[in-house]
């Protein structure tokens, strides 16, 4: 009996098959990379959070080798004429925005610290204004390495579009009760360098996100990345499931194309 050649849509089927089997794999370890990603991410949270609350006022401290979530404490004085607001961030789907305040400390450092959340304003809605007070704060708070950045489509190379409308290199500001949200500098992202170089502060190169409580009206909920490792071992449970739908169609179209034969 002679046998039949493979035509070409046999090959090309077998191809097919084999090529999207292979994929399947490939995908599923790829979730299986981020579980593990996200069970160090989940790992390192916590060692932060379990480290002892470490004090920015103390002259000693070393910011650049402390790791993100660890407590920390600081006492100093407002500089809200100094004060940004960061845009679009938005909280369990309401948009809005972020207060970030300077803290002057001693020794003429001072930290940036994340205060709070607030919806923006839409309409006839007037701006916030947020309570502030000319006097000693102590800030209790989470540390991280930066403000927490957004996608932004497009980056200028122009010159920093952060201005102050005082004069932040006056020895003398004028302390206000509030601070009108509405005249604040708006800005999607905010980098500690910009900061600096626009204020004259010598900042130190961490964020404080702000737990302690404040009569201030802002919401202090901030993002945590997601650890949620278990949903991807079950993404990659689902790929690998489909490679072996592959592979066995793959089999059983290689057994009829050779009883053809």
């Amino acid at each position: 009996m002679s046998r039949t050649p493979l035509n070409t849509r046999t090959v090309l089927a077998g191809l097919l098959l084999v090529a999207v089997g292979a994929g399947c794999v490939a995908l599923g370890f790829w979730q299986l990379d981020r579980a593990r990603e996200r069970r160090g991410i989940a790992l390192n949270i916590e060692q932060g959070r379990a480290a002892s609350a470490l004090n920015l006022n103390a002259p000693a401290l070393e910011p650049l080798t402390v790791k993100n979530w660890t407590p920390a404490t600081a006492e100093g004085y407002w500089r809200d004429d100094l004060s940004v607001l960061l845009d679009n961030r938005n909280l369990e789907g309401r948009p809005g925005l972020w207060l970030a305040t300077p803290l002057a400390l001693a020794d003429d450092r001072a930290v940036l610290v994340l205060r709070g959340w607030f919806a923006r304003p839409l309409g006839v809605d007037t701006a916030l204004r947020v309570i502030t007070s000319s006097e000693r704060q102590s800030i209790q708070g989470e540390l991280v390495e930066r403000v927490p950045r957004l996608f932004e489509l497009w980056s200028s190379n122009k010159a920093s579009r952060l201005t102050f409308a005082a004069n932040p290199n006056s020895p003398s500001v004028a302390k206000a009760p509030a601070i009108d949200t509405g005249k604040l500098p708006r800005l999607q992202n905010l980098s500690l360098v910009e900061l600096s170089e626009q204020s004259g502060l010598h900042l130190l190169p961490v964020v404080l996100m702000q737990t302690s409580a404040s009569n201030d009206g802002l919401i202090r909920v901030w993002p945590e990345p997601s650890v949620d490792a278990d949903k991807n071992v079950g993404y990659a449970t689902q790929w690998f499931g489909f490679s072996a739908i592959c592979f066995i169609a793959l089999l059983v179209f290689a057994w009829r194309s050779t009883r053809r034969r």
